[in-house]
């Protein structure tokens, strides 16, 4: 059995010389093997949140300091020439326009606290969907893929997942097709496609511990919704479906509940938030909220989410929406507020799996 050491460094008079606290503290960075603290957001056009909204977005992420950053919605387009393959993990830059924005983007993420962190991407052909991770320097994933398959050079369609697997647990960024309101492929098809398909992911990758977050375009139960005959209700132009359980609000409808509802149960995955918040909030407890003018004003959903593995469950110290209110207080431009996740650190003898 191999074994290494390392050199001691000696003062003057042949002491062991003692690191230095700043020395301490910076080899700890070093070997930080499991993040903590998470936020997920969708920015809804992480170009234009730059461009808007970046300072207040800027001071909560100073004073929040996530070890992780989930977004979805970048739409930034993926590299590559028009009628050519994209390179979905790089962003467009073969036009002035578009390197324009990719230096606006990229300048911002360059400096203070943005320059602390990794970043990968998975992005879409065009304007449109798209999602990032950020991940603090200081931790070392032990992979990034970009597909529920797990496969090194696959990304999905639209650039919809982003999969880190760290020593003791993965962390999933989902970006979830939204259910629409027809019986057509791009719509329910789509959704229940993709249910399946992160059904079959949660099931088989028990091994260990995860957290998944992002947009997942679902809200579970009736508490998770303002005005629950509002949303099941609605309509698109009259239409209404042939399966009673498609109707009403893409996201509300009876079909994705319960498919999300199984896919809780058969990942063994808790909802963070309200595995802390029992009761509904009608302030602080959604985080979509529609248009502040016309019907939709004052309307809101809790759509995005923490979901963490139930051996996870005890180690849940925070789960909070960081906007409220109808006038989208604290949304930072998007129709979606940040949530974050804080857990406590495992103990030393706590099996990682």
């Amino acid at each position: 059995m191999k074994r290494f050491f390392k050199v001691v460094e000696k003062d003057s008079d042949g002491s062991a010389k003692k690191p230095r606290e700043n020395e301490k503290d910076a080899e700890a960075e070093e070997n930080k093997e499991e993040p903590l603290k998470f936020m997920t957001w969708n920015a809804n056009s992480f170009l234009l949140r730059v461009k808007n909204n970046w300072p207040n977005f800027t001071n909560l992420i100073t004073t929040f300091d996530p070890d992780v950053i989930a977004i979805q919605e970048v739409r930034m387009p993926a590299a590559g020439a028009k009628g050519a393959s994209k390179v979905q993990g790089e962003i467009k830059d073969d036009t002035s326009a578009a390197r324009e924005e990719k230096k606006i983007l990229m300048r911002a993420l360059s400096a203070p606290p943005f320059c602390n962190y990794h970043v990968w991407w998975s992005l879409a052909d065009s304007k449109y969907a798209g999602t990032a991770l950020l991940v603090k320097k200081c931790f070392k994933p032990k992979s990034v893929v970009f597909n529920l398959d797990k496969l090194a050079s696959k990304h999905e369609p639209d650039g919809r997942v982003i999969l880190a697997e760290f020593e003791t647990l993965r962390l999933l960024n989902t970006y979830v097709p939204n259910n629409g309101w027809k019986e057509e492929a791009n719509s329910f098809q789509r959704r229940r496609k993709w249910d399946k398909r992160i059904l079959e992911f949660v099931a088989q990758n028990s091994d260990k511990p995860l957290i998944w977050c992002g947009d997942l375009n679902v809200s579970h139960e009736e508490i998770d919704v303002s005005h629950p005959e509002f949303f099941s209700a609605a309509k698109l132009n009259g239409y209404i479906p042939p399966n009673k359980e498609d109707c009403g609000q893409p996201g509300f409808t009876l079909a994705e509940r319960r498919r999300f509802g199984t896919i809780l149960k058969e990942g063994k995955l808790v909802d963070a938030f309200r595995f802390l918040h029992k009761d509904k909030d009608m302030e602080r407890g959604f985080s979509w909220s529609g248009n502040p003018v016309g019907r939709y004003r004052g309307k809101r959903m809790r759509i995005d989410y923490f979901l963490a593995s139930e051996k996870l469950k005890e180690r849940i110290v925070a789960c909070e929406m960081h906007g409220h209110g109808i006038e989208l207080e604290g949304f930072y431009g998007s129709d979606h507020c940040p949530v974050t996740l804080e857990l406590s650190p495992s103990s030393d003898n706590e099996d990682p799996i």
